[in-house]
């Protein structure tokens, strides 16, 4: 993409934003200060799922990253702020990029305020979900009001209709294995990495552009086929990162995801390797600080889960490939996926 083409898309997001922030003033206070915390949600990220859609038009021939491809691609830029504040709100989270999030925001404002910690809590997961469902709603409206012909726009908002749905009951999964007693299966845990993460994030955005360059059904199937691939390894870098990342490629504190013991892919293969016993052990203490995290962090490199799903990041990776070499798309459209393929490879920690 040019430069002149992802100032064009990040244009467009900030159009976006804008709008909703001076919609919010002329509300009221409240509906100023729902609007503005969007807006900060929503900034400062690398948006790399518009970045996607206007990509992937040009890759199919479409002319200049304006007009009804901005829309679309400022759309899924605040689907997926919408999705993170969310997951935030489900997760516990009060951080995001290293600085507090909207929940954590809210909190200690209502902390300044004399609210109680639990009182403080409950009215930033309510602000979060408020401001979720209003970037939700924006989302729509920019992805449903693009200036398209009829049946590009009937396949954009069946396209919006699977990543909502799928998302959300992947979502679902990932918290229904974090609630019940028995641990999910490794393939379990990569179903729910491909529905939670891997559709909104690469191939719906990756399908969008070429749905609104006109590809044939077939490319934009092709597409979607070869993302999901993708995706499923960016959410399998994203464990590893999560695990052994460093503050500035988490954005947040280094070993989050064994500190909160989330079930990931990572800990699912570890738990099928003969000295479970000890990292589970190691996990455990990983809460108490630094120590206990590097402690854990040495468990499962010595158990080789570590080593396995770097293995499975590169084992899916190749079949993405083999999936867009055979398929019926131009060779821009390959060289894209080429590239999202590298950058992908680069985040493996």
């Amino acid at each position: 993409m040019s430069a002149a083409d992802a100032a064009a898309v990040d244009a467009m997001v900030d159009r976006a934003l804008a709008r909703l922030a001076a919609k919010g003033r002329a509300r009221d206070p409240r509906a100023a200060v729902i609007a503005e915390a969007a807006v900060d949600a929503a900034t400062g990220g690398k948006r790399f799922r518009p970045r996607l859609v206007a990509t992937s038009y040009l890759a199919f021939g479409g002319g200049a990253a304006e007009g009804a491809v901005a829309d679309v691609a400022a759309g899924f830029e605040l689907l997926h702020t919408a999705f993170v504040i969310h997951d935030d709100v489900i997760d516990g989270d009060v951080e995001r990029r290293g600085k507090p999030n909207v929940s954590g925001v809210f909190r200690a404002g209502a902390r300044a305020a004399g609210a109680s910690f639990g009182r403080a809590a409950t009215f930033g997961d309510a602000a979060s979900i408020l401001v979720g469902d209003v970037l939700l709603y924006e989302a729509t409206r920019l992805i449903a009001g693009a200036d398209l012909p009829a049946g590009a726009r009937g396949g954009l908002l069946d396209l919006l209709d699977d990543v909502i749905l799928v998302s959300a009951a992947g979502e679902l999964a990932d918290v229904e294995y974090a609630t019940l007693p028995n641990p999910p299966s490794p393939e379990a845990v990569l179903a729910t990495a491909r529905d939670k993460t891997a559709v909104y994030s690469i191939s719906a955005p990756l399908q969008a552009g070429a749905l609104i360059a006109g590809a044939p059904d077939e490319a934009v199937a092709a597409l979607g086929a070869a993302g999901r691939s993708l995706g499923l390894a960016f959410q399998l870098a994203d464990d590893l990162i999560g695990a052994f990342g460093t503050a500035g490629q988490a954005g947040r504190t280094p070993g989050a995801d064994l500190r909160e013991g989330k079930h990931t892919a990572l800990v699912a293969l570890a738990r099928r390797s003969d000295e479970w016993s000890e990292v589970e052990s190691a996990i455990a203490m990983a809460r108490i600080g630094p120590e206990g995290v590097r402690a854990a962090q040495e468990a499962l490199d010595a158990c080789g889960a570590r080593k396995r799903v770097s293995a499975l990041i590169d084992e899916t990776l190749d079949a993405a490939r083999a999936r867009w070499s055979r398929a019926p798309i131009p060779e821009a459209a390959r060289r894209m996926l080429g590239d999202l393929t590298d950058v992908i490879e680069e985040r493996v920690p």
